[in-house]
């Protein structure tokens, strides 16, 4: 399947991505589409023959309970609706505690690296094979950035993601700036991923830009792809002819011109490598070089797992053993340590980098004030400058349970609870959006009296 070259579909650059020459193939997140009609700019797209992948970021694969059958089903649904060839997710965890635990349920608002152990990997096998046998089309699985490590891996990532492709069959999204950002974070080696994955495997490849502040790096997708980026991607593209190759961008979003800049700097990354692998005329032809066995390898390789694709739809996960219970009871536990300490501001867990954890925990936090911003745009607006020193006290120790709009929701409430607002326009501003978008009237001081009392009972 071949995809050529694509670039991230965002509702804020519609009319640019339209606008774009040499573009193939465009990737929308899915759970910002409607399950039963899309967007105009998606149906022109569509209509001159651009093929649209649906990208997950919310079903949490690496979590330690199965994956949610409605999700399942939205995913499902997106699929259907757009004809695509294929769909994504990631590699990681999104939401902890619940049942496993006996809990309360928190949710990350982003992707979390899972420990590369071996109970890690049985229950990601085990969901990925749920997932492949409700999507209608085949599913790849993209590695992620991540700021922190886990103690005590067992695995490398390319060790990991290699067991899961042939433990599962799964397809691969090879984010390469999500490489170069565990490189700068955690001290690992891309091209040795790169040389431990299957390259064969790989569906696609995700290129993106970041920035780099006191030492960590920021996979921002807010910023123009870097060249240490670029170099990874002629590093993969070295070992392998990939399908497909997209540009992200998803906040900041430049002009047309930057964009199409940027895809042809990819273009010429590509174009390079693949002149820097040929061999040269005037080599004899018995001889071969490490890049030509390298390429010979692949190739085989790519047939083996076409040939496994091709009877994908009978065997989705037929060579998956079911995760045990300890498995998943062992990394529920160590998930939901993680997560509370990050979003609730519960101890470390044992052996994680403290300072690490602390920039991962201010980097959720201001993250959910971003999303919440764009998801809630009046509270931004009712608050002023104030919005974020507000919203980022408020998170510090109340975690999202549910989503966005639940998390905008309860960030209200909390302001109208300690007290409101000084200035009373933006008061009854503030207190009107809530009684639209909840149903209810802000707790009066009376009931607040008597919720303070019962809390401070049920203490003793």
């Amino acid at each position: 399947m071949k995809l050529g070259m694509g670039i991230g579909w965002r509702p804020e650059i519609a009319a640019e991505v339209e606008a774009l020459t040499g573009i193939d193939w465009v990737e929308a997140v899915a759970e910002n589409l409607c399950a039963d009609h899309l967007p105009d700019s998606l149906v022109r797209l569509r209509e001159r023959g651009v093929t649209v992948v649906p990208h997950g970021v919310s079903l949490g694969l690496g979590g330690a309970d199965r994956p949610d059958a409605e999700r399942l089903a939205s995913l499902a649904a997106r699929a259907e609706l757009l004809g695509t060839p294929l769909v994504t997710e990631h590699i990681a965890f999104v939401r902890a505690g619940g049942p496993l635990t006996a809990s309360p349920r928190l949710e990350a608002g982003h992707l979390l690296p899972v420990p590369r152990t071996w109970d890690a990997l049985k229950v990601l096998c085990e969901n990925v094979a749920i997932a492949q046998d409700s999507l209608p089309v085949p599913l790849a699985l993209e590695n992620i950035a991540a700021l922190i490590s886990w103690p005590d891996e067992e695995l490398t990532e390319g060790q990991f993601l290699a067991e899961l492709v042939e433990r599962t069959g799964v397809r691969l999204l090879i984010d390469v700036a999500n490489l170069h950002t565990n490189h700068v974070n955690r001290g690992e080696d891309p091209a040795k991923a790169l040389d431990e994955l299957p390259v064969e495997a790989i569906a696609y490849v995700h290129v993106a830009g970041g920035i780099e502040q006191n030492g960590v790096w920021h996979d921002t997708h807010a910023h123009p792809v870097t060249a240490p980026v670029l170099d990874v991607l002629a590093e993969l593209r070295s070992r392998v002819d990939p399908p497909g190759v997209l540009l992200e961008r998803d906040d900041a979003f430049p002009p047309g011109a930057e964009l199409a800049a940027e895809l042809e700097r990819i273009r010429g990354t590509l174009r390079a490598a693949a002149r820097a692998d040929d061999p040269p005329a005037a080599r004899p032809q018995a001889r071969t070089t490490e890049a030509e066995a390298r390429t010979t390898e692949a190739e085989a390789r790519t047939t083996e797992a076409e040939a496994r694709t091709a009877g994908a739809g009978q065997r989705r996960g037929a060579h998956t053993a079911p995760a045990t219970p300890g498995a998943r009871d062992r990394t529920a536990v160590a998930q939901t340590a993680l997560l509370s300490a990050l979003v609730a501001g519960t101890p470390a867990p044992e052996s994680f980098d403290r300072r690490r954890l602390r920039v991962q925990s201010r980097a959720l936090a201001a993250k959910r004030a971003d999303v919440v911003a764009k998801v809630a745009s009046e509270l931004p607006e009712i608050l002023g400058d104030g919005y974020r020193a507000a919203f980022l006290s408020y998170a510090t120790s109340r975690p999202m349970g549910g989503g966005y709009r639940r998390d905008a929701l309860d960030f209200a409430e909390h302001i109208l609870l300690a007290g409101g607002l000084a200035d009373p326009v933006a008061q009854r501003r503030l207190t009107h959006w809530w009684e639209d978008r909840s149903g209810l009237r802000p707790p009066r001081r009376r009931r607040r009296l008597i919720r303070a009392a019962r809390a401070v009972l049920a203490g003793k």
